[in-house]
């Protein structure tokens, strides 16, 4: 389902304020993972669901205030950059679809991913928390 372009636009806004990048095409989104001499990316699978607004991109931001933080900040939006997202789930294919999800990536590769069940029902601090604690065993400072 693609939302209207005017309903998610406020939200990209939202992302390239915390300083992501919009992947939305399949090529964009595996240029930005990169391979293994690229150092950590994080992906951001965007939704407009409730527990993406309410705690999924407020964790995002707080947990960038962390000392180690991903190298690169990329974001694609499920129901609207169908590639760019297929193509970030195809690169985690043992975990089921998520919106919102977030993946870090480190040499091209998945090192931590975290799940809607992880985010739903929880507050913000607490996704910054698993965040923060994924760029501190990953990410350089």
């Amino acid at each position: 389902m693609r939302y209207p372009e005017e309903l998610v636009a406020p939200m990209r806004q939202e992302m390239e304020t915390m300083g992501f990048e919009a992947a939305r095409t399949a090529d964009e989104l595996r240029g930005a993972v990169g391979g293994e001499e690229d150092g950590t990316v994080l992906v951001f699978v965007n939704s407009v669901c409730g527990c993406a607004g309410g705690i999924a991109r407020p964790g995002l931001s707080l947990s960038l205030a962390n000392d180690r933080v991903p190298e690169r900040l990329v974001t694609v939006f499920a129901g609207n950059d169908v590639e760019a997202t297929e193509a970030a789930r195809s690169l985690i294919s043992e975990y089921p679809p998520s919106s919102p999800q977030a993946i870090l990536f480190k040499g091209g590769r998945p090192v931590e991913v975290f799940q809607r069940h992880q985010i739903e029902g929880t507050m913000p601090e607490a996704f910054a928390g698993l965040l923060t604690s994924a760029y501190d065993r990953h990410c350089a400072e």
